[in-house]
């Protein structure tokens, strides 16, 4: 799907019978320039590329002469526009930064989604400064508790869904089942998967295992899979399954969805060191390595955190991809054609109609379980 198709044409019937254009719905991508470890100069680099591989109408936001000099330098002065932004959120600032810096990069491209100017928002800036300034200006759509950060794990033959990946470290069950749905739209929408299955994360796989909140989670998310809508629910996984591509929705809490992130991705960059020092050690092992070349080099590739354009936070009204901080040029790239193809799949409405749709069967199971 091209990030730069925008939508057909359409009318809408009008007050006295007349028909009028439908609003147009927001293409383009803005993106945080001033956001990231190699922010500016890869940041711009990876905004150039997406607009010239995609077709993606993108707006840098930043401090403009800066921005320009550096477009200048790839030839790309009229391909990107620039909207200028005086204030920057350093990597190391949290969340109170969102109320500190009204001006900065990040809070300017929320303002450009919040208005129509654009479909979403692109930062490799500070997590907690992001998902902060970001729940404040687009603040969360109607019915939903809490935004969730969704991450991909790279599980064959089709990625699976992580969330809470770190935007609430306390969370409540029902929660959990809101975020079953958030994962869920997700995975329909950028990975095509029909009726993803959902599991919940915890300490064993046996029903009943783990805290308070995992096994009402699991609970609730039981009694709620038949909906509508609808949510395979596989029950509760461990943490060795999270690469074994068993369910396609993975659902936690901030703290735990976090931690078990950053021990995945340890583990993926402790084996692959291993793995290079073995692939080095005797000449027969080079020769080896020299034949199988680029069965490993895709290997790396489909493990690269940048391969998959980075987190989304779910939940808002606007849609907001996060690359990772230490993106280079590739990584933004994918990061902006993410964020296209799920503007083009309207994940915001995707959300809003699930969460609806669980909300009114949540009524009507509460009705009929209240005695007259």
């Amino acid at each position: 799907m091209s990030a730069s198709a925008s939508a057909s044409p359409s009318t809408s019937a009008g007050p006295a019978g007349g028909r009028r254009p439908a609003p147009r719905r927001p293409s383009g991508i803005a993106v945080d320039a001033m956001g990231g470890d190699y922010a500016p100069r890869e940041v711009v680099r990876g905004a150039v590329q997406a607009a010239r591989e995609t077709g993606t109408r993108i707006t840098l936001v930043g401090r403009s002469p800066e921005l320009l000099s550096l477009l200048a330098e790839d030839d790309a002065t009229s391909e990107v526009t620039v909207v200028h932004a005086e204030d920057i959120l350093a990597m190391h600032e949290g969340a109170l930064a969102s109320w500190r810096r009204p001006r900065s990069s990040v809070a300017v491209g929320c303002k450009l989604v919040r208005q129509g100017e654009v479909g979403a928002l692109v930062s490799a800036g500070s997590t907690g400064g992001v998902v902060a300034t970001s729940t404040v200006r687009l603040r969360t759509q109607s019915g939903v508790l809490r935004p969730a950060l969704a991450v991909v794990l790279p599980t064959q033959p089709t990625p699976t869904v992580l969330l809470d990946a770190g935007a609430n470290a306390d969370a409540k069950p029902e929660m959990l089942v809101q975020f079953a749905h958030l994962g869920a739209a997700y995975a329909h929408t950028a990975h095509g998967i029909t009726e993803p299955r959902v599991g919940i994360l915890t300490i064993g796989s046996e029903p009943g295992k783990g805290n308070r909140l995992a096994r009402k989670a699991a609970e609730l998310l039981a009694a709620t899979a038949e909906g509508p809508p609808a949510l395979d629910f596989r029950g509760n996984i461990e943490g060795s399954d999270l690469l074994s591509g068993e369910v396609d929705v993975v659902v936690t809490d901030g703290f735990t969805g976090n931690v078990a992130l950053k021990s995945v991705e340890g583990a993926v960059q402790f084996a692959f060191a291993q793995m290079s020092a073995a692939l080095g050690g005797t000449r027969m092992a080079r020769l080896g390595t020299v034949l199988q070349r680029g069965p490993l080099r895709e290997l790396r590739e489909r493990m690269n955190s940048e391969t998959y354009g980075g987190a989304i936070l779910l939940g808002l009204n606007g849609t907001v991809v996060l690359a990772h901080g230490a993106s280079h040029a590739q990584g933004v790239a994918r990061a902006c054609a993410l964020a296209g193809d799920l503007v083009q799949g309207r994940i915001v409405d995707q959300v809003r109609q699930r969460v609806h749709a669980a909300g009114r069967s949540a009524t009507r199971r509460q009705r009929r379980a209240t005695p007259e």
